[in-house]
């Protein structure tokens, strides 16, 4: 599971659109009290922080329609408490670019 701490724009059409999908898993999980994935660090660094996922999930479907994709799955906004920005990395921004770099994609970091 991978939330990126990167620009969206800056993202592949892999990364963009996984990182989309991996972000509807965990506010699942969180606003749902699911047990799968509940105890993943990148699950639980968004821990009463979903204002904050919910901003970038804002970013993320403006991208994607930026690049010509249609967005069906919104999120209920009635969720989106606690802090609104967030500051707990697993991989710092810096350390992420790195890591995107490494895979050879087209993200452009």
């Amino acid at each position: 599971m991978r939330i990126w701490d990167i620009e969206p724009k800056k993202l592949c059409r892999n990364h963009l659109l996984g990182e989309h999908r991996e972000l509807h898993a965990i506010w699942s999980i969180l606003t749902k009290n699911k047990k799968g994935y509940s105890k993943h660090p990148e699950t639980l660094r968004w821990k009463n922080k979903l204002a904050a996922l919910y901003s970038r999930h804002t970013k993320l479907i403006k991208e994607m329609k930026e690049r010509g994709y249609r967005h069906y799955s919104n999120l209920n906004c009635k969720f989106a408490t606690g802090i609104k920005r967030q500051s707990v990395f697993i991989d710092s921004p810096k350390e992420q670019a790195a890591l995107l770099r490494r895979k050879k994609c087209s993200c452009r970091v």
